[in-house]
């Protein structure tokens, strides 16, 4: 895959949820591309080991511990730095599969203030050090929920939604500044966590989200299509991009092999 070297002034990245699954497979990806990778996360040893091993084979790599849904936390981490290149807002996350009728308000709002204010906050926070690199861009790693409801999905597709119109809002805000922003929205992708943290660590209901689905797609497949938007010439913006796996026609329709 070909892809455009970071200027000096934009070669720093910032990814957030950078613990597992999607957000530590773009850490890593974006590593070897050649960015300087800031990996933020709650759990502060996650992200402490991912650095060290991206420090061991040779890349530019610092942990910092980060709930992006507090706000002063948020300011004092972009205080830190002058310009960065690239924000990665992957932190988010889905929590039940209850109707709306019975649906915890409590699930939802924790959906809200991570997928949506969370992206917030880092993306004000940082928006003036990506406007100072004159070559930024925005990364809101949305889904295909943000796009199509599902029965048993409403908390999480609201929270989707709203990301998916922060990042078009935001295009259409900024435009004519050197930032670009990009959606991306992963259908079906099999993770370590994921599934698990939706239904309360219940594995055998989170096993049945893939039962029969011979590839569904994998943290590495989002972060190498993340690494390639954010790689593209600086005139090019990738406004939205929806992956899933050939088995996924939609959000309701996935081929399962018995």
């Amino acid at each position: 895959m070909a892809t455009a070297a970071p200027s000096a002034a934009s070669r720093i990245a910032v990814v957030t949820g950078a613990s597992s699954g999607i957000g530590a497979a773009t850490a890593r990806q974006l590593a070897e591309a050649g960015y300087r990778v800031v990996l933020t996360a709650r759990r502060k040893d996650r992200i402490e080991a991912l650095a060290e091993e991206l420090t061991r084979a040779g890349h530019s790599a610092v942990a910092y511990q980060l709930d992006v849904t507090d706000r002063a936390a948020v300011d004092e981490f972009a205080g830190a730095f002058k310009t960065i290149g690239v924000l990665v807002n992957n932190a988010g996350g889905a929590l039940g599969a209850d109707p709306v009728a019975t649906g915890d308000p409590a699930d939802w709002r924790t959906m809200y203030e991570t997928n949506v204010l969370g992206t917030l906050n880092l993306t004000q926070a940082l928006l003036p050090k990506l406007d100072a690199s004159g070559d930024g861009v925005v990364v809101v790693v949305s889904s295909t929920a943000g796009h199509g409801t599902y029965e048993g999905g409403g908390g999480y597709v609201a929270a989707k939604h709203g990301a998916h119109v922060l990042a078009e809002t935001l295009r259409l805000e900024i435009v004519g500044r050197p930032v670009r922003v990009v959606e991306i929205a992963p259908g079906m992708v099999r993770t370590d966590e994921f599934a698990l943290t939706r239904f309360g660590g219940d594995e055998e209901r989170a096993a049945k989200v893939y039962e029969g689905v011979a590839e569904p797609l994998t943290a590495d497949d989002v972060a190498e299509t993340i690494t390639w938007a954010v790689t593209r010439p600086s005139h090019v913006n990738v406004d939205l991009l929806v992956l899933r796996p050939r088995a996924q026609a939609s959000n309701t329709k996935v081929h399962r092999e018995r």
